[in-house]
């Protein structure tokens, strides 16, 4: 019977931003990709070490140990179990040769993860569909903007700051506008500047504003949470709106019938230190500048979504 990933939260992700790949990365910038192979295949029994969104996987894994603890096929691998709640899969530019090592190195972890595609160089975007990804995760930027132009909500992992720090809880929090929203305010902003902005998002502050590309990922997130009495997920939005512009953003949440945890609403303060405080395990923010300030803190990925990005 085929698989499927009916009602499960289905994450793409790179070898890159699995583990720490910056040696072998540097192989293959610098020598090409036949010393590249060379070398992968001479250490694939070389445990690699975690990589900048291991642990925020290793969370989310964990989520299908609290779904149906007493499914004894729950640990079969390539089983779809009845109330999974997440499926990891592996998309990599790496060759299945080269890739055996980030197999090898999966088992060690002991992630459950046990589909792939090696794409042998070529970029691997195109497989998020097939798999019916709803986030992919790259150190790719170039991969990461096809994912995105396709429909699927996509962010290039960032070289951040990883903290020992682990609250249990699995942490994410969202940037609004461009990454949970559209972009139709932003661009306001961007064009006519900051007081037609603020007037323009209180005249508009009962009308909803469209989903961005990570709006259906918060939703999954939402519909995880509501399986669990104590949720193990918190979620946060960390916005530079501030009041008048928080009312539509609250609305357009309720509208969604969407819940978030914790809301920040800094008015062009540095988001960094929030971050720190609320501990995430992973921060998605459209803005160069914001992730810069973010990944001195918390793992961060960047979403080349709408005008800042044009």
């Amino acid at each position: 019977m085929a698989q499927s990933f009916e009602n499960s939260l289905v994450i793409a992700i790179s070898s890159r931003a699995l583990f720490d790949m910056t040696e072998s990365h540097a192989v293959y910038t610098e020598q090409g990709v036949d010393a590249y192979c060379q070398y992968q295949i001479e250490r694939e029994n070389e445990t690699l070490n975690p990589g900048v969104a291991y642990p925020m996987v290793k969370k989310f894994l964990a989520l299908n140990d609290t779904a149906d603890a007493g499914d004894a096929d729950h640990h079969a691998p390539g089983n779809n179990r009845a109330g999974q709640q997440v499926e990891i899969v592996l998309i990599s530019r790496n060759s299945a040769d080269t890739g055996l090592r980030v197999f090898n190195s999966i088992e060690h972890h002991g992630l459950d993860i046990t589909r792939a595609v090696f794409t042998g160089g070529q970029s691997p975007y195109r497989y998020v569909k097939p798999f019916d990804a709803d986030l992919f995760l790259s150190a790719d930027p170039i991969d990461v903007r096809q994912a995105l132009d396709a429909g699927c909500a996509a962010a290039t992992i960032l070289p951040s700051q990883m903290d020992n720090r682990d609250s249990g809880k699995l942490k994410i929090a969202f940037d609004g506008d461009a990454v949970l929203f559209s972009d139709e305010a932003e661009q306001v902003f961007q064009n006519q500047g900051l007081a037609a902005f603020s007037a323009t998002e209180k005249q508009a502050a009962d009308q909803p504003l469209l989903g961005g590309p990570f709006k259906n990922v918060l939703a999954a997130l939402h519909r995880i949470q509501q399986n669990h009495p104590q949720s193990p997920i918190r979620t946060a939005l960390i916005t530079a709106r501030a009041a008048p512009a928080h009312e539509r953003v609250i609305k357009t949440l309720r509208a969604w019938n969407i819940r978030i945890d914790e809301s920040f609403f800094l008015g062009g303060m540095d988001k960094g230190e929030f971050l720190r405080t609320f501990d995430a395990d992973i921060f998605f923010d459209d803005q160069r500048g914001h992730c810069e300030s973010a990944r001195q803190h918390v793992p961060t990925g960047h979403v080349p979504s709408g005008i800042a990005n044009r």
